[in-house]
């Protein structure tokens, strides 16, 4: 694959798959019990908005910069207060260019007992993602497959958790794989949190991901989509979403108060538009 998530670092869909995942992580903090989390496709951890692939497409721009501006309304801005703390961290340590992934945003919402198992296969970019990490004993890189990564580590032995499934979506079956490996994982562990983020470049595939879960039984799910309206000369993402498997509880009502916020601030176009669906088990 030719993915490299420095082009994209800091753009809206990061803002999004980041901000729910630290309210996520904030929900599971609020039990004493340890949890693990297992980051299927990891990526480098962190990343520099002032490196040449991020001045290359500018995408941080019209993501985390636009956050940068000014304060959303003061509910919104408390939901976010998580993920602002963890970035101004990063900045803290590593600059005003510094941008945290996944396995950073984790390492810093984790507690002293949490685990984070975070997978990456490409050899440059688990470089990357060891020194991310560093020593931090609560934390562990994988150099392999992410999709093997995940079959492998679940259920944890924790069992309580969340698994992030966030792949490049290079591969033109990239969503059937999706779907399957995730339906795989369930099955093994139908009571962890799954979060699994995707572009929506073609609609009937990211319908088709999510008629694929409900085929196979699997219920209690949090569909969260914002459309930026980007100019279609523009070219590159307009829209995308995270589908959040058995949620919880208050996360889709923090969904509505956050994502209308975040798309009135990251719209590109005149029509911005947001999804926060709850689907059922009885449908």
């Amino acid at each position: 694959m030719n993915y490299r998530h420095g082009f994209h670092a800091g753009n809206f869909a990061d803002v999004l798959k980041h901000v729910m995942l630290m309210r996520i992580l904030t929900h599971l903090n609020g039990k004493d019990k340890p949890y693990r989390i297992v980051d299927s496709h990891a990526g480098a951890g962190r990343y520099d908005l002032g490196s040449e692939e991020a001045l290359r497409t500018h995408e941080w721009r019209d993501g985390v910069a636009r956050l940068d501006q000014a304060p959303l309304a003061p509910a919104a801005e408390s939901l976010l207060a998580p993920w602002r703390a963890a970035l101004a961290a990063a900045r803290s340590l590593y600059g005003p260019d510094a941008y945290p992934g996944s396995p950073w945003l984790c390492r810093q919402a984790m507690r002293a007992d949490d685990r984070l198992i975070a997978a990456e296969l490409h050899e440059n970019t688990y470089r990357k993602l060891v020194q991310a990490i560093g020593r931090d004993s609560r934390c562990k890189a994988l150099a392999i497959d992410g999709w093997v990564a995940l079959g492998a580590n679940v259920p944890p032995k924790e069992r309580r958790g969340l698994v992030l499934i966030d792949p490049p979506f290079e591969e033109k079956d990239e969503f059937a794989t999706l779907a399957a490996a995730f339906i795989a994982a369930w099955r093994k562990w139908p009571t962890g949190s799954y979060a699994l983020w995707y572009p929506v470049k073609d609609r009937r595939a990211a319908d088709g991901l999510l008629a694929a879960i409900a085929e196979a039984g699997i219920g209690r799910l949090l569909r969260l989509e914002i459309d930026v309206d980007r100019p279609e000369a523009a070219g590159g993402l307009g829209a995308t979403g995270l589908l959040v498997v058995n949620p919880p509880w208050l996360l889709a009502q923090e969904a509505e108060i956050l994502l209308p916020a975040l798309c009135e601030r990251l719209a590109q176009g005149p029509r911005p538009r947001y999804r926060c669906e709850a689907i059922r088990p009885d449908g």
